[in-house]
């Protein structure tokens, strides 16, 4: 019997690519929209990583989840829109692509959970040359929100791992609480959108500061 491969299974926004600006800009754009007031740049940030009808939830709690559903349109139309006039940044952390490169060359299996779309994703990986580096990839469009384990679970089946032998990297609790509901590795890093307290509380087993760090806390089981 074959051992199972190890698969690092990254977030997205906040882990790999620093995309708040356009996140912070299109949600503005879709509250805008619909003349109300957006929500503070924090508070926008406190909710990336849910699924959009998630994070409209906590943005509007006063709302009926009919209405979360439309915002969540709304601000797929704002991002659409942004892509057309080419003003989306998503710019990968520095050192990311390195780090990849590494992890792909020593064996392990690469992977995504996030809460984007099949489609942002798809756009982002291919604008930074990364997609064929990632064997599996889960978003928002097949899965329950985080902290749901479901992506995680799905990961692991597509890339032959098991608990034992994967790892989440995340900026947000969201992130570790996934991999705590799928009893895996949970490494939060410190350059995203929540803090390390949050990262501790909420189940990381560690946090890494910079790509050095996160190469050694991932290689360190």
């Amino acid at each position: 019997m074959s051992k199972p491969n190890r698969l690092a299974l990254f977030d997205c926004d906040g882990t790999l690519v620093d995309s708040q600006h356009s996140i912070v800009e299109a949600m503005s754009r879709a509250f805008t929209a619909e003349k109300l007031q957006p929500p503070s740049r924090q508070q926008i940030l406190s909710i990336v990583g849910l699924s959009l009808p998630y994070a409209m939830a906590r943005l509007l709690p006063e709302a009926d989840a009919d209405y979360h559903d439309h915002l969540s349109e709304q601000y797929k139309a704002a991002f659409r829109l942004m892509r057309q006039e080419q003003s989306v940044v998503e710019p990968l952390y520095a050192g990311m692509a390195d780090l990849l490169h590494t992890l792909d060359e020593d064996g392990w299996m690469l992977g995504v959970a996030t809460g984007k779309s099949d489609r942002g994703l798809n756009l982002c990986l291919t604008h930074h040359g990364l997609l064929t580096k990632f064997v599996t990839l889960q978003t928002a469009d097949r899965h329950p929100s985080k902290p749901h384990p479901s992506m995680a679970l799905q990961a692991m089946a597509e890339a032959g791992a098991t608990p034992e032998t994967t790892v989440m990297i995340g900026d947000t609790s969201f992130d570790m609480e996934l991999a705590g509901n799928a009893g895996v590795r949970a490494i939060g890093v410190t350059w995203g959108y929540h803090s390390e307290t949050e990262l501790r509380d909420s189940g990381a087993s560690a946090i890494a500061v910079d790509m050095d760090d996160l190469a050694r806390h991932i290689a360190q089981p």
